[in-house]
């Protein structure tokens, strides 16, 4: 294939890309358009395909992947070195690798990517949250909302805490899987939603990465040696990204919504307990004596995991860890979270709205934009 041929596969890729990243945000009948010919087909393919594999395809390719880029750059510092007679085969290859990246970027869009331009899950949800414009009232509602929320949780928790009890993750995955079914109107859920350990585990630990979703092949990795009070509602958040959800407070609330609902004493602790990370956690930064009041009432079962999870978050506080939460913060970004890593926090908010609807009588199946 000559240059010219290959930069107008550039040409035309790029146009493409920017047509669709121009549209998505804007209609949202394309989205619609979207899931139903193109995502939902697809999904449902690799999820049958892929879960009959006990390990993760996509960790394999991510492999093949990273190995065929060091191949690459191996072989621009030789054609640099030897740029002379080699300097064709340098722009040869350089046009093949933007056109590589151009391609799984359209792939990514195409076959998962284009789930960041739905509608917020609480919107779906029927969950409202009006507050006044001004940022005076706005903080104030936003208090409101933590101190209560926290009351809610430390009571939840000190409920759910005598029926907790140790799982595996593979009895966790399947437990997952039922509820998926029973609770929500996922078009997915019929072809068995699961998620596999990551081959990438003590990576994943030193980057203080839980778990996370491979676009490409529509698998849910996560981190085998998370505490077991943490592992469902992990599993529900990557299972939320399968049934396609993108956005991550998108994908946390669905996964609190389903804890929650599932009458599962382990699934209701790790909901309420890592919901409580974030409403305790943000509340302690506005008024760190309440929150430690709250605190204090909750059970020593539930205080020893919060232990635990602060020996975790020291343990892996590193540069590492930091430089990959920043480069993660830029992705989501580009992908219309504005608020980037922050986001994951937001979940707080419609959380709460939730089991004011719920302690209203309003329940119903929880749906799946």
């Amino acid at each position: 294939m000559n240059l010219k041929r290959k930069l107008l596969i550039s040409a035309l890729q790029v146009v493409l890309l920017a047509m669709l990243l121009y549209m998505f945000p804007r209609h949202s009948g394309l989205t619609a358009l979207y899931d139903r010919l193109a995502f939902y087909p697809f999904q449902s393919l690799r999820v049958m395909v892929f879960r009959f594999v006990p390990i993760s395809i996509g960790d394999v390719l991510y492999i093949l992947g990273g190995t065929c880029l060091l191949v690459t750059f191996c072989r621009w510092l030789y054609c640099l070195v030897r740029f002379g007679s080699h300097k064709l085969k340098l722009a040869a290859s350089l046009l093949n690798t933007v056109n590589a990246v151009l391609f799984v970027y359209l792939f990514f869009l195409l076959g998962w990517g284009a789930n960041y331009y739905k509608q917020p899950l609480g919107k779906s949800l029927g969950l409202f949250l009006a507050y006044d414009s001004s940022k005076a009232n706005r903080r104030k509602a936003d208090s409101t909302t933590l101190i209560a929320f926290n009351e809610f949780l430390v009571g939840q928790l000190n409920a759910c805490a005598p029926g907790y009890h140790y799982r595996s993750l593979r009895e966790v995955n399947s437990s997952a899987g039922k509820y998926y079914s029973a609770c929500t109107d996922s078009k997915v859920k019929a072809y068995g939603l699961g998620i596999k350990p990551s081959l990438f585990g003590y990576f994943l630990e030193r980057m203080a990465i839980q778990g996370y979703y491979n676009p490409f092949t529509g698998e849910g990795q996560i981190n085998a040696d998370l505490p077991c009070f943490l592992l469902p509602f992990v599993v529900c958040h990557e299972m939320a990204h399968q049934a396609g959800i993108a956005a991550e407070g998108d994908a946390n609330l669905m996964a609190y919504a389903l804890c929650t609902a599932s009458g599962d004493s382990l699934f209701r602790y790790s909901g309420y307990i890592c919901l409580w990370e974030y409403a305790n956690g943000r509340l302690f930064r506005r008024d760190s004596a309440v929150a430690n009041g709250f605190e204090a009432r909750l059970n020593k079962l539930t205080r020893a995991h919060l232990d635990t999870l602060d020996q975790l978050s020291r343990k892996y506080d590193n540069g590492i860890a930091r430089y990959g939460t920043d480069l993660y913060d830029d992705y989501l970004k580009m992908q219309h979270q504005h608020e980037g890593i922050k986001s994951y926090g937001n979940v707080i908010s419609s959380a709460w709205q939730l089991e004011v609807n719920r302690s209203a009588g309003i329940r119903s199946i929880i749906h799946v934009p």
